[in-house]
């Protein structure tokens, strides 16, 4: 399985910030539509990475308040990325090699969309659980014994 299957069955809406933004109006907006992070963009180019880990950081760093701090303080500038055809098993293993919720995917230099670590763990379960079903439908149409044939002792 690759990034490109998770993405196709994901969808594309993708938010992003700008590096100068207020880190406020980053939170607010990654508050107002429930998601854990924000793709920072400048120029048409992916600069960094927002995430509540960095948003809890920095306000540890300035003592329980945001106040005028911009994005670019906050931001992960040097994000994990992936391509559309990275294996699932990889995108694995750098996430948690990385301790990395989320990952941008690009292609070349484009924003192809961002995976979750929810949706990589989602994937691989949907993945088993399809497994599952054809093992026990191969199970359930066994061929059964012959009709007259006597059993093995």
């Amino acid at each position: 399985m690759k990034v490109s299957d998770i993405l196709r069955v994901k969808g594309g809406t993708l938010f992003t910030a700008t590096p100068d933004e207020p880190l406020a109006q980053a939170v607010q907006m990654m508050s107002d539509h429930d998601i854990g992070s924000l793709v920072v963009m400048e120029h048409g180019d992916l600069v960094g990475m927002l995430t509540f880990r960095e948003v809890i950081q920095k306000i540890v760093q300035n003592g329980g308040n945001i106040g005028g701090t911009q994005v670019r303080s906050a931001m992960d500038d040097a994000p994990l990325t992936c391509t559309m055809e990275t294996e699932m098993d990889e995108v694995r293993r750098m996430m948690l090699d990385r301790h990395a919720r989320y990952m941008p995917v690009m292609d070349k230099r484009m924003l192809m969309g961002v995976i979750s670590f929810y949706d990589v763990a989602k994937a691989v379960v949907d993945s088993q659980n399809f497994e599952n079903k054809m093992l026990k439908a191969y199970i359930r149409d066994w061929p059964g014994q012959e009709t007259g044939a006597k059993p093995a002792n």
